[in-house]
C-alpha cells in the first residue's frame, strides 16, 4: 500500500464526536498499528494521535443563527480540509456527527471519488428527513448506533451497519459513590442532585442559572438536598465559576474531572438535552431533561422537528420514561415540580430505573468502537483490492 492507502482523515465537530472519534482511532490503531490520521476535531482526537488542522469543537454551536455568526470560521475550516483531503489522497474520509458540515463535505468528497464513512448517523428520523437521499447518494458506508435508525434507513432501501453506542465502552466508575463524596466533602445521607448544564458555551449561559434557580426553590421545602455542577470536559471551568454565586444557600460543589464518578454519586439529575442524557440513563440516573435556546431557533425547530420528545433517552425508549422541560417549559418551578415528583416517589423512581435498564439494553453491547473500526478496515481493504 501506498502512504495514502494507509491514512485516514476524520471529521468530528462536538465534544462528543470528538471523544468518539478518539475511541474509533484507539481501535483502528491496534486492528492496523500503521495506519495514520488527521481531521478536524479536538484534544481528544489530538491525544489519540490524529493530527488536528483545525479544532472545530472551539466553535460548537446550534441553531441557525449562531451558525451563522460563526460562518466565516466553520467555512474557513471547511476549504481547509478539502485542501488537506486533495493534497493527502486518504484511504477513505470518516465523518462523524456534525451533518450541517459533515453532508456538504460528503457531496464534494463524491465528486473526488474518495470512500466516505459516516460514523454517527445525522437524527434524520427527527427532522429534515429529506437528507436520507443525500446520504445514500454520497455516503458508501453508514455506521449507526441504534437498532431504529437502521429499521429507518432500511425504508429508503439502504442497508446500514449498527455497531451500538460507544459510550457503553467510554463511561467507567473508577470510585465508588461514597468514597466519591467523602473526597469532596460531601455528606452521604443527604439526597444528591446533579445538575449538568451542557457541553457548548452558549447552553451553560442558558441552562446554568435556571438548575441553580431551581436549586435554590427545593431548598426552601428539602434543606436537606446537596448538588453538584458537573462540568463537561469541552467547557472552560472559569465560565461554570462565572454563572455559580460564590455562596449560594444549598451545599453545592463545581466537579471539574472524573465526571462519571460524579454522576455515579448521585441520585437523580437536571440534564441538559443531547448525549448527556444517554450517560445518565447508562448509569440509572433518574432525571429531567431541559433545554433552552434562542427564539429563532426554537421557532424553526418547531418547523421541522417530527418527534413528541427530543431527549435521546425517551427517543430510544420510543417513549417519555423521563420528564423534559423544554423552551418555554423549562422554568425553576417547572423542573423543581419535576423533580419533586420523582425523589418523593419511591416507586416512581423504581419504575424509572427499570425503563432506563432498558434503554441501557437497547444500546448494545461493550465493544461499539471497535466494531466500527473493524467496518472502517474493510471499506480500506475494499478500496485498495478494487485500486
Amino acid at each position: 500500500m501506498t502512504m495514502s492507502n494507509k491514512h485516514i482523515i476524520i471529521i468530528a465537530g462536538e465534544a462528543s464526536g470528538d471523544l468518539h472519534a478518539a475511541h474509533l482511532v484507539n481501535e483502528l490503531k491496534k486492528i492496523d498499528p500503521t495506519l495514520t490520521f488527521s481531521g478536524l476535531g479536538g484534544s481528544k482526537m489530538q491525544d489519540s494521535g490524529v493530527k488536528i488542522y483545525h479544532d472545530l469543537t472551539k466553535i460548537a454551536v446550534v441553531g441557525f443563527w449562531e451558525v451563522l455568526k460563526h460562518y466565516s470560521e466553520i467555512k474557513k475550516a471547511f476549504l481547509l480540509i478539502l485542501e488537506k483531503i486533495d493534497e493527502v489522497k486518504p484511504a477513505c474520509v470518516v465523518l462523524v456527527d456534525y451533518p450541517g458540515f459533515n453532508l456538504r463535505l460528503a457531496k464534494k468528497l463524491k465528486q473526488r471519488n474518495i470512500k466516505v464513512v459516516y460514523y454517527i448517523s445525522p437524527q434524520v428520523w427527527a427532522w429534515k428527513e429529506n437528507r436520507v437521499h443525500q446520504i445514500k447518494k454520497n455516503i458508501d458506508k453508514m455506521l449507526v448506533l441504534f437498532p431504529f435508525e437502521k429499521k429507518f434507513y432500511a425504508r429508503y432501501g439502504m442497508e446500514v451497519t449498527c455497531v451500538g453506542h460507544p459510550l457503553l465502552d467510554a463511561i467507567v466508575i473508577n470510585t465508588p459513590k461514597e468514597e466519591f463524596l467523602d473526597d469532596i466533602n460531601m455528606a452521604h445521607y443527604k439526597l444528591t442532585i446533579g445538575l449538568l448544564p451542557g457541553s457548548r458555551p452558549k447552553e451553560v449561559e442558558e441552562h446554568l442559572p435556571i438548575m441553580l434557580e431551581t436549586a435554590e426553590i427545593l431548598n426552601q421545602a428539602f434543606p436537606m438536598i446537596q448538588y453538584l455542577i458537573i462540568k463537561a470536559p469541552s467547557i472552560d471551568g472559569a465560565l461554570i465559576e462565572r454563572l455559580t454565586p460564590k455562596l449560594p444557600s444549598f451545599p453545592l460543589r463545581i466537579i471539574y474531572q472524573n465526571n462519571y464518578d460524579a454522576m455515579n454519586a448521585c441520585n437523580l439529575c437536571i440534564v441538559t438535552s443531547g448525549t448527556a442524557t444517554l450517560e445518565t440513563a447508562i448509569l440509572q440516573k433518574p432525571m429531567v431533561v431541559i433545554y433552552k435556546t434562542s427564539l429563532l431557533t426554537w421557532t424553526l425547530a418547531k418547523l421541522f422537528v417530527k418527534i413528541p420528545n427530543i431527549g435521546l433517552v425517551n427517543v430510544v425508549a420510543g417513549t417519555k420514561i423521563v420528564p423534559e422541560c423544554i423552551q418555554f417549559q423549562a422554568t425553576p418551578h417547572n423542573i423543581a415540580h419535576e423533580l419533586e415528583n420523582i425523589f418523593t416517589d419511591e416507586i416512581k423512581i423504581a419504575d424509572i430505573k427499570a425503563e432506563l435498564r432498558t434503554v441501557k439494553e437497547i444500546l448494545g453491547s461493550i465493544g461499539a468502537s471497535r466494531r466500527a473500526a473493524e467496518e472502517i478496515v474493510k471499506v480500506i481493504t475494499e478500496t485498495s483490492l478494487g485500486s
